[in-house]
This record gives C-alpha cells, sequence and structure tokens, in this order.
C-alpha cells in the first residue's frame, strides 16, 4: 500500500514473480468513472471509492477460500479502507511503501501513460493515514533491497 507513485506496481510484480504467486494491480478495478475522474486531475471521494473497494474484498475473499498467495497493489490510504479489505486477517500482510513528497513527486513527473496526475499527489499524501500495523518500507532504497527486505520482514 502507499500513495501513488511509490512503486505498488513494480515492487509488488518483483516480489510475486520471486515468490511465484498471483500479482494485481487494484488499479485494473477501478470503474471507467474513477479513472476518468482522476485523469481530469479531480480526486476520488469515498462514494467514487466504494464499489472499487468492495470489487478488491471480494477478490481478496476468493483468494483466501482457494488457499491462493497473491500481491495485490492497492493504495489503502485510509484505515476505513483497510478494514472494508479485511486486512486486519492474519493471512493478510500489510506493506507500507513509504517515502518523502520530493521524491515520489519526481517519480510520478517522469511516469508516462498513467492516468494518476502528479497533480493529485498532494490528496494523497492529505487522505493517508499511516498504518501502524504494517510493515513499513523506506522507497528511497532500489527495488531488489526493498524485495529483500520485505521478504525478511515477512519471511517469505
Amino acid at each position: 500500500m502507499g500513495v501513488a507513485g511509490s512503486g505498488k506496481s513494480t515492487i509488488g510484480k518483483l516480489l510475486a514473480q520471486q515468490l511465484n504467486w498471483i500479482f494485481v494491480d487494484a488499479d485494473a478495478f477501478h470503474p471507467p468513472s474513477n479513472l476518468e475522474k482522476m485523469s481530469q486531475g479531480t480526486p476520488l471521494d469515498e462514494r467514487d471509492r466504494q464499489p472499487w473497494l468492495l470489487a478488491l474484498r471480494t477478490l481478496i475473499d476468493q483468494w483466501i477460500s482457494s488457499e491462493c498467495n497473491a500481491v495485490l497493489a492497492c493504495s489503502a490510504l485510509k484505515a476505513v479502507h483497510r478494514q472494508m479489505l479485511r486486512l486486519e486477517n492474519e493471512e493478510i500482510h500489510l506493506v507500507y511503501l513509504s517515502g518523502s513528497f520530493e521524491l515520489i513527486q519526481t517519480r510520478l513527473r517522469c511516469r508516462q501513460h498513467h492516468f494518476m496526475p502528479a497533480a493529485l499527489l498532494q490528496n494523497q499524501f492529505d487522505t493517508l493515514e499511516e498504518p501502524e500495523d504494517a510493515v513499513q518500507i523506506d522507497i528511497s532504497n532500489p527495488p531488489a533491497d526493498i524485495i529483500k527486505q520485505i521478504r525478511g520482514m515477512l519471511g517469505v
């Protein structure tokens, strides 16, 4: 979890590849109206997030019931979002990719062909409620080091 540009997709894909697990990017579950809204520079509100979070919760429930290992890259910025996804489940490990506004803003400015403009980053930081029950990872390190750190902390 983390704000846009924190590396959720990059790190999530690499971690899933190393573990031979499924990888899913939560962005793929946004309805077109959410993508359009964000691409126009308008932040999502809780009404916009509700169907998206419900779809993700259904996916997580399917993984748990089928005992499937997966990595889900999802912003999950608020505690209520994480509760809705039932991330207090002991079978789910939350990894928070954290970094400075400046670092992430630089990343977003370099990113091409993504619906989330750098202009929405401040809103993401304003919305963010840092989790107290997550593995927190500093994103200023290279991806290989981040993956190694995550695997070590989670024992996978």
